[in-house]
Formats: structure tokens, C-alpha cells, sequence
């Protein structure tokens, strides 16, 4: 690749400047990236945790700048000039945003069209920013760290699909292997001449040439795109899928073949509206669909997974360094949220470390949700307290938040409400419980009723509450207070430590310490 294209992070790159001047970054200083893709044009602006950047603004325009291109070489001119009008206001927003200079990246339409060098300079006599035009490796390449913005650690195959290309890109514990590119965009796929049969016999020979090459990649498959996305979208419609959260949406190869039948007989308008895709967007699921269902019967996924991270989140990662890619993007986001918005920043660790003795056998997994709530304990004291319950629950199943399962996010939205009630029942939520089982339910209402709990004990983000000691063989809870916390054990707590020994069925057992049972 052309060295003036080359996206690496030594100078900046595409941004111009280093993103994370110190491996101990914490904070990202806002910044926006625009792809301009095949079919849209979108601008992103991040802000928040370094190493789990919150989306602070987020547009798209369907340009369709690949459409025709098979037959005139040049990039669609009513599409054109819609990506140009667009990228102006993207322009002024960022400005009014204090990004600095956008980061424009451009793939497979403005790389391949005899007029993208042309385009490319229009944008920066009109913008003065320049367009980063990448190539299919590079395309994938940065598609795969975006997943693993998401994924630390990961290990599968990434399928990019935009409106002219599809990528594959292998990632095997953190790191990008073997990549290839294709012509199965959608828009491309459209100017097959001879119909369904001669489109069906050109994905499958695309298919197999790319298959001999990356080998057999038998693990999870990590979709990322548009199209993947509105798939999805048709899929959860189909399922009956309550939780609309496209990232970590998962699919087994049944469900691809179903939901490709399913848009064989389905009026297609009709599903759109059902489903919130866009008309421009669903003129492109058939075909895409169709790749989907060729890629699933060859490659045999373990399971289908959907990412909403891809190249603008790959530039992100790109520069960081290793110690900040190391860490837990759910812990960080967390513990940014609780410095944000907390009422005493830093005591979510007391919370935790006073909470754990009650869940001594948990694994890896069940333990990171932990001090997850622990960190987001208190940062909806802000809404009313009517409906901080559901408030709680709403944002930890819908927020922008890499790292977690949609089973988890239940999990954890579940406890954060019972951080707050003591009863589940009646929310307008209760339709997405069934996404995890009763003893998981169970279980958070314990984390729930726990954090309610220690919670009453409040100190500074250096408290030493005492400890809490779990007898599950004898079923008592015993709860032994510091002499700092001993006074704040009011009527309140005490009904509140009862209702979580009730939760356990549990007798109780609490003294101060140093000092004779009560």
C-alpha cells in the first residue's frame, strides 16, 4: 500500500496526532472519524473511558456511492454530491465539537473508481481535510481491531461487508492474521447480469477462493456492516427477540438460513417496517443475505456474532498502546461512569470489596459483573426515585458498553435495580428476564440487595465498613461492623441487611467489632 496511506500509528496517522499520549490514559480527549463507505457516509465522535470510548455523536447518510459503478467506473454523482454536502456539515459539526480535525477514511468505492482521486481533492478544496483512502487489507485489518476494541483477546473470523467489498480477516488473541478482500458488496452484486442463478454461482466460487485461502476458521464468526446489522435486526423481528441491542446479538447457522428464507417470503416493505430498517438499506439485505447464508454453509462458525465495532473503532485501537488494549473495556467504562457521576467517587471498591464474601466460588466472568455494579452502584442517584429502579435497568441493558453478553447485561441491569427495589416484578422490563435463568435472576437480586445494603454504610472511598461473613452450610449471614459504621446501622439498614438475609434464607448475625455479639 501506498506509503502516505499507511494508517499506522507512528505519527498519528490518519488523526495527525497521538490519541493516547501515556499507556495510563484514561480519559480520551474527543475525537471524530468519518468512513466513507460504498453506501453511507457516517461520522463518529468519541469521548469517555480511553479504552471503551462512548459514542458522543453518531450520523448517517445514504449516499450509495458505489451504486453503477460495474458499469460507468465512477462513483454514483447524485451520490457524489450527497457525500460532499454531508461531509461539509460534518465539518462544522466537528468543529462545534471540539473534535479537532475529522479523520475521513475512505474504502472500496472511492478506492476503485476512476473519479475517487478527483473526489478525494474536491473534499479537501471544500474541507481541508484530507481523505485517507485504504486498501482491502488494510480495510480488514481494521475491521478486526475494531471487533477486538470490543473483544479483547478474541479469536475467530471477522467478516466486514460493506456496499462494493467484503472482508475477511482472522483474529487469534488479539491479534489480526490472515485477511483477504472480495467483491460481494451488495451494490456490486446487484449488476450481475444473468439473475438469481448467476449471482448464486459467483458467491460461491468467491466464497471457496476465499476459504482456500484463510483455511478453516471454525470458531466464532464476528459480523460486522451494515447489511449484517440490518440482518440482525430481521432476525430479533422474526424471533420475537426482545433485547434490540445489535452488539453481541448472537445467530447459529440455522438462524441465517432461517432468516434468509424468511425474506424469501416475507412482503419485503412490510418486514422493513417491522424490523427499522431503512428503505435504502433493505434493498441490499437479499443479496447480502445470500453471501451470509454462502459464508455460514462453508466456513461452519461455531456461532454468529454481531459487532457494532469496526474501522472507525480499529483506527481507535491502532493507537493504543499495549497496557491500555490490555485492560477490561466494561471495567473501564464503568469506572469512568463512576468518576463522572458518582456521589463519592472511588467507593464502589469499598462497596466491592465489602459485597464479595458472599460470592466466594463465582468465576472470572461472574466476578468482572460484580465489580461492574459495584463501580455503577450509584451513578442514577440523579432520576427520580420513582423510576430509579427501571432508570438503572434500562441503561445497563442499552448502553454503549463493550465486553458484555446480552445474557450480562440483563445480569447486571437486574442487580442495579435491585440496588434500588427490592422486588422485580411489574417493570415494563419483565418481558427480558427470561433472557437468563431463575437462579441467575436469583443471584442478582443477592448482588442487588447487597450493594442496597452497603450502600447504607456510607463513608468516604476509604471506609473500612467491617465485613460481611457467609455461612451458606449454617444459612447464616453475619455482618460484623468497624466502629466507624457502627453508628450508621439505623432502622433503615437494618431492614435492608434483613431483606437481603431473606433473599439468601438466611438467619442473621451482627456485632461490632472488637466488640461482644449483639
Amino acid at each position: 500500500m501506498d506509503g502516505n496511506n499507511d494508517t499506522s500509528q507512528g505519527d498519528g496517522g490518519p488523526f495527525g496526532r497521538p490519541l493516547f499520549d501515556k499507556p495510563s490514559a484514561r480519559a480520551l480527549s474527543r475525537v471524530g472519524v468519518v468512513d466513507i463507505g460504498s453506501n453511507s457516509v457516517r461520522l463518529v465522535v468519541f469521548d469517555g473511558a480511553a479504552r471503551s470510548p462512548a459514542y458522543f455523536f453518531n450520523e448517517k447518510i445514504m449516499c450509495a456511492l458505489g451504486a453503477g459503478m460495474s458499469e460507468t467506473g465512477k462513483l454514483n454523482p447524485e451520490g457524489r454530491e450527497r457525500a460532499l454536502t454531508a461531509l461539509k456539515r460534518f465539518q462544522l459539526l466537528g468543529d462545534s465539537m471540539g473534535t479537532g480535525p475529522l479523520t475521513m477514511v475512505a474504502t472500496a468505492a472511492v478506492r476503485e473508481a476512476e473519479d475517487g482521486p478527483e473526489f478525494c481533492a474536491e473534499v479537501q478544496e471544500a474541507t481541508g481535510i484530507k481523505v485517507w483512502v485504504i486498501d482491502g487489507q488494510e480495510e480488514a485489518r481494521l475491521s478486526a481491531q475494531g471487533v477486538l476494541l470490543g473483544w479483547p483477546g478474541s479469536y475467530g473470523l471477522v467478516c466486514d461487508i460493506g456496499g462494493s467489498s467484503m472482508e475477511l480477516a482472522e483474529i487469534d488473541g488479539g491479534r489480526v492474521g490472515k485477511r483477504v478482500t472480495s467483491s460481494l458488496g451488495p451494490l456490486k452484486l446487484q449488476d450481475i447480469k444473468g439473475g438469481k442463478k448467476a449471482r448464486k454461482a459467483h458467491i460461491e466460487q468467491t466464497v471457496a477462493a476465499m476459504h482456500a485461502k484463510m483455511g478453516p476458521q471454525n470458531n466464532r464468526l464476528f459480523l460486522v456492516g451494515g447489511s449484517w446489522r440490518a440482518i440482525a435486526k430481521i432476525d430479533m423481528e422474526r424471533r420475537g427477540y426482545p433485547l434490540h441491542v445489535l452488539h453481541e446479538y448472537r445467530m447459529s447457522a440455522k438462524a441465517v438460513r432461517d432468516t434468509a428464507h424468511y425474506l424469501e417470503i416475507t412482503n419485503i416493505e412490510e418486514l422493513r417496517i417491522r424490523s427499522g430498517v431503512s428503505s435504502a438499506r433493505m434493498a441490499l439485505v437479499p443479496h447480502a443475505a445470500e453471501v451470509l447464508r454462502e459464508i455460514v454453509k462453508t466456513f461452519k462458525p461455531r456461532d454468529i456474532a454481531i459487532s457494532s465495532y469496526g474501522i472507525r473503532e480499529g483506527l481507535l485501537y491502532e493507537q493504543m498502546p499495549q497496557q491500555l488494549r490490555d485492560r477490561d473495556p466494561l471495567i473501564e467504562a464503568c469506572r469512568f461512569a463512576e468518576a463522572k457521576d458518582a456521589r463519592v467517587r472511588g467507593f464502589g471498591k469499598v462497596v466491592y470489596n465489602f459485597i464479595m464474601p458472599l460470592f466466594k466460588n463465582v468465576g472470572p466472568e461472574k466476578r468482572r459483573l460484580i465489580k461492574a455494579a459495584s463501580l455503577l452502584h450509584d451513578v442514577s442517584w440523579r432520576a427520580h426515585p420513582d423510576y430509579r429502579p427501571e432508570v438503572c435497568f434500562d441503561n445497563a441493558t442499552r448502553a454503549n458498553l463493550g465486553g458484555l453478553k446480552h445474557s450480562e447485561r440483563v445480569f447486571l441491569g437486574l442487580a442495579l435495580l435491585h440496588r434500588y427495589s427490592n422486588k422485580r416484578q411489574g417493570t415494563r422490563f419483565e418481558n427480558l428476564y427470561g433472557l437468563v435463568s431463575h437462579d441467575t435472576q436469583h443471584q442478582a437480586e443477592i448482588l442487588g440487595k447487597a450493594m442496597r445494603f452497603a450502600a447504607m454504610l456510607w463513608l468516604n472511598k476509604d471506609a473500612d465498613l467491617g465485613e460481611l461473613r457467609w455461612h451458606p452450610r449454617k444459612r447464616v449471614l453475619e455482618l460484623c461492623l468497624s466502629k466507624e459504621a457502627a453508628p450508621l446501622y439505623g432502622e433503615v439498614a437494618q431492614a435492608r441487611f434483613a431483606s437481603l438475609a431473606a433473599s439468601l434464607n438466611a438467619q442473621t448475625l451482627v456485632k461490632t467489632l472488637n466488640e461482644k455479639q449483639k
